[in-house]
């Protein structure tokens, strides 16, 4: 096996599925914490529960196909379970958390920062000092033990009062809320974290529940101008970090959905290169070359969208290259000009069933090779230094009788997955310079709001309704990684 000598081994979270404590220390409200539980495997969603503009309190289903209608706000309804609330308790348990971490050898640690922990509104002027406190304390305890922080600036979340008051990442005034933030946690943890990204997946902030507009569906035009705010708002932030710190590298965060047409029909061929457009490849045209790519100006023209601009934008985005680019990396899709057959799920989207793929028991397809062919395609037509910054088999984890946990089918595809990165790097050459596995501390299904969906090293004892101690326990797969980490992958030699 062949891994750089200072690979980045770590693993991942995200504020609103792990850190808990949504109102402690003087955090505001998230949209994300107005989201319910759901169930994956019994099609029970997440539900918003909203507020109507004729003042009808009601819920509606969080997701790419609902729409939040002109008026309404979401709120936190006492009768209802919020899974971000607690979550899995960052929030009280980061001491022991990132001892566990270091026990497994971990280089490096992917977590976010909940921007209303900072700016309890969004749009304060003034940080909130207890909030700034709790993360420098973490970046601190990380660098004791050698791990290096890797922080996501924004993974799905947006200030409850910016959509209520703004009407979210429509209004221009949002991109100045979140670089003021962005400035702020550089300044404070300038020489404490050199790795940051923008925004989590930034190809799936097209809800209500991500960047808090209404009738996105209905209204294209405030959808696009949401967008494009959002990429504007990243490249902003990224000159800002370089100019306060030149050490700083900042990346993008994308969902890499890597999809296949599903015959050699030409009509297939196509219909696959205008998914992957409008899915991921815009998102990284933008950010990895600094403007709008011709396809997407012509969309935007056949839709009679005119985005609003102001004259130095275009320049804006030109200097906001990202330095990497980080991504996901679940499962690869089937599409096809004239669908028809089985669907499969998928990483917050589903496809058509492909025929040669295993799949996990929430319907997801494993596609280990499909990582070797994600890395080649980003490398070659970027070349840009690449990190996964998600990657993992969600499960349900059961406790043995004699206490331990045996999660063979979570090793087992970590471990095909590891091995084909190594060949991206050793045989085709590709950059790639850390992996993250999702969710190493057991936190909540962004997606279902299951906490049985599990993805992590270590297992916390909590339940779907929110019941349980909240101990730690290390799974086989903690023993499994720490190997392969100390032994920077040779431990996967010849398998």
């Amino acid at each position: 096996m062949s891994f750089p000598k200072h690979f980045l081994w770590g693993g991942a979270t995200a504020a609103n599925q792990y850190e808990g404590g949504y109102l402690s220390g003087g955090k505001g409200l998230a949209i994300t914490d107005t989201i319910t539980g759901g169930d994956g495997l019994n099609n029970i969603p997440r539900y918003m529960t909203v507020q109507l503009a004729d003042g009808t309190k009601t819920k509606l289903e969080r997701g790419f196909n609902t729409e939040m209608p002109a008026g309404a706000i979401a709120y936190v309804d006492p009768d209802y379970y919020y899974p971000s609330h607690v979550a899995t308790d960052f929030y009280h348990h980061w001491k022991e958390d990132i001892a566990l971490l270091a026990e497994m050898g971990f280089k490096a640690f992917r977590l976010s920062i909940n921007w209303t922990r900072i700016f309890p509104n969004g749009d304060d002027k003034i940080p909130n000092e207890e909030g700034l406190i709790f993360y420098e304390n973490i970046f601190k305890e990380c660098l004791t033990y050698g791990i290096e922080p890797v922080v996501t600036l924004n993974h799905f979340d947006c200030p409850l009062h910016l959509a209520t008051k703004y009407g979210g990442w429509e209004n221009r005034q949002v991109v100045d809320f979140f670089t003021h933030y962005a400035e702020t946690v550089f300044k404070r943890y300038k020489g404490k974290v050199k790795y940051w990204m923008t925004f989590n997946e930034i190809n799936f902030l097209r809800d209500y529940s991500m960047i808090g507009i209404t009738e996105e569906k209905s209204n294209p035009q405030r959808l696009a101008q949401a967008i494009y705010h959002v990429l504007l708002a990243s490249a902003k932030t990224v000159k800002i970090g370089h100019d306060i710190d030149s050490q700083n590298q900042i990346g993008m965060m994308v969902a890499y959905m890597l999809t296949y047409p599903q015959t050699c029909n030409p009509d297939d061929i196509w219909a696959d290169m205008d998914v992957s457009k409008d899915l991921r490849d815009f998102y990284l045209d933008v950010q990895c070359r600094g403007y709008y790519p011709s396809y997407k100006l012509k969309e935007l023209e056949r839709q009679g969208i005119t985005l609003l601009k102001e004259s130095d934008d275009d320049q804006l985005l030109l200097d906001g290259i990202v330095d990497y680019i980080g991504f996901s990396y679940y499962n690869s899709l089937v599409t096809s000009s004239a669908p028809e057959g089985d669907s499969t799920g998928g990483n917050q989207m589903g496809g058509l069933k492909n025929p040669y793929l295993e799949e996990t028991e929430w319907g997801w397809p494993i596609d280990p090779i499909g990582l070797r062919i994600a890395l080649n395609r980003l490398w070659n037509t970027y070349q840009k230094p690449l990190m996964i910054v998600e990657n993992g088999l969600g499960a349900k984890d059961d406790i043995a009788e004699d206490g331990h946990i045996y999660d063979d089918y979570r090793i087992d595809y970590l471990q095909k997955h590891i091995i084909e990165m190594e060949k991206a790097i050793s045989l085709d050459g590709v950059d790639l310079i850390g992996y993250m596995p999702w969710g190493c501390i057991d936190l909540v299904s962004a997606g279902t709001g299951e906490m049985r969906k599990r993805y992590g090293f270590v297992y916390v004892d909590m339940d779907d309704s929110g019941n349980g101690s909240l101990n730690r326990i290390p799974k086989k797969s903690f023993y499994w990684y720490k190997k392969v980490i100390e032994t920077n992958g040779e431990i996967l030699k010849g398998i």
